[in-house]
């Protein structure tokens, strides 16, 4: 067994300024930097070492990860002082949490760890059979590799797993950005399941993981407005929504993506379906425009593009983005129709995006309903208070 050096005797201890304690004790699962006493000696602690949450008072509070040069100071890893946190406390993380998946899938291809709403903050996992794809985003998961990839031998055993530790928000953390296989090996799409369908994903050069397994229900849900219609579908990377459309017993189905190995992974999968669609190499507001000069319409149209809003400076940009891709995208829509439109911008709030969205429909001239507003499927789960992390909102939509 893999054991990290820790105890409650020997960790750190990180004091909070008086009167700071009272968020964490209602149950927020960070602590900011301007809530700690930020010492000579804090300062000079490890960044993502483990440490004792201690209150003005004296009070032990829990154990978290601390990194005294990032603004969420403190990660919560356990309310228990006394908690060691080792390949033990991390495989039984990772047990509760695969018991909850294991509840909500019968095939083993989903999120297994989503962060802070599975007690691992800054971590993620996401797995296809026996490969896991595994996302360290701070300094304390990092810190902690050796013990949490042994607690996931322990736990699945799982053939391959695979480092893609390069997103950017490790830069906040002072991290360094890398991918690498930390076991076994990887050659080539592997392919995975999905509402009953067959996909091949790219876990090494694919966008984040490989697939994006957060738009499951909502995939469903088109799926189920796509009989006898004809589907366009914007931004289709490995064509998740264009070919459960065609499963469903959609009439034609166009598949649409600037990337040539995405529409590839898509055919590929057609293919294994027994289906067919016709994919688009294009930039999606060019091919809107294209589209709609050649009056052209369809049952379905979907958008559900990478993020536009990166960071929030890019607030006021990626709102006019999103604003302009439903104008676009509703041009194209059948009287009747419907519409998928998205975002998975974590710094546009649910409430601007649908706004955007009304305003987009207005300068379309086009009314008509919201038929289901939804986030992420529920391999992707929320903590209570972290609400800011809803980052999916995807709203579905008929037009008169």
């Amino acid at each position: 067994m893999t054991n990290i050096s820790d105890t409650s005797v020997t960790r750190p201890q990180i004091h909070l300024l008086p009167g700071r304690s009272r968020r964490f004790r209602s149950g927020h699962p960070w602590i900011f930097s301007n809530e700690i006493v930020m010492s000579a000696e804090a300062k000079a602690l490890p960044p993502g070492g483990l440490a004792t949450i201690v209150d003005a008072g004296g009070e032990r509070l829990g154990v978290g990860t601390f990194n005294p040069h990032s603004l969420i100071a403190v990660r919560v890893l356990s309310r228990n002082p006394d908690e060691t946190v080792d390949q033990s406390f991390l495989a039984l993380r990772l047990r509760r949490a695969l018991a909850l998946r294991d509840r909500l899938y019968d095939r083993p291809f989903y999120r297994l760890i989503h962060a802070e709403a599975d007690g691992l903050p800054g971590l993620v996992i996401d797995r296809y059979g026996d490969i896991v794809v595994l996302e360290a985003n701070t300094a304390g998961m990092e810190m902690l590799l050796p013990a949490l990839l042994a607690a996931l031998d322990e736990v699945l055993a799982p053939s391959t797993v695979l480092l893609q530790n390069d997103g950017a928000i490790r830069k906040l953390e002072g991290l360094e950005l890398y991918d690498r296989v930390a076991k076994g090996e990887i050659s080539g799409p592997i392919e995975l399941e999905e509402n009953g369908a067959y996909f091949f994903a790219d876990l090494v050069t694919g966008q984040k993981t490989g697939w994006f397994f957060d738009q499951r229900d909502n995939r469903a849900a088109v799926a189920a407005m796509a009989k006898g219609r004809s589907v366009i579908d914007f931004y289709s990377y490995a064509g998740g929504f264009a070919i459960q459309a065609a499963l469903a017993g959609a009439g034609k189905v166009v598949a649409v993506d600037r990337s040539e190995g995405s529409l590839a992974l898509a055919a590929q999968s057609a293919e294994r379906n027994g289906v067919v669609i016709e994919p688009v190499r294009a930039e999606a507001f060019a091919e809107m425009e294209r589209l709609k000069a050649a009056n052209q319409l369809f049952g379905v149209v979907i958008a559900d593009p990478p993020a536009f809003v990166k960071s929030k400076k890019d607030l006021a940009a990626g709102s006019k983005g999103y604003r302009k891709m439903v104008r676009l995208a509703a041009g194209l829509v059948e009287p009747g129709g419907v519409l998928m439109v998205a975002s998975c911008s974590h710094h546009m709030g649910t409430d601007a995006f649908a706004e955007e969205v009304r305003h987009g429909l207005s300068l379309a001239g086009r009314e008509g309903r919201i038929l289901r507003s939804s986030g992420a499927g529920a391999d992707h789960p929320l903590h209570p208070f972290l609400p800011e992390s809803a980052y999916l909102k995807a709203l579905l939509l008929q037009l008169d």
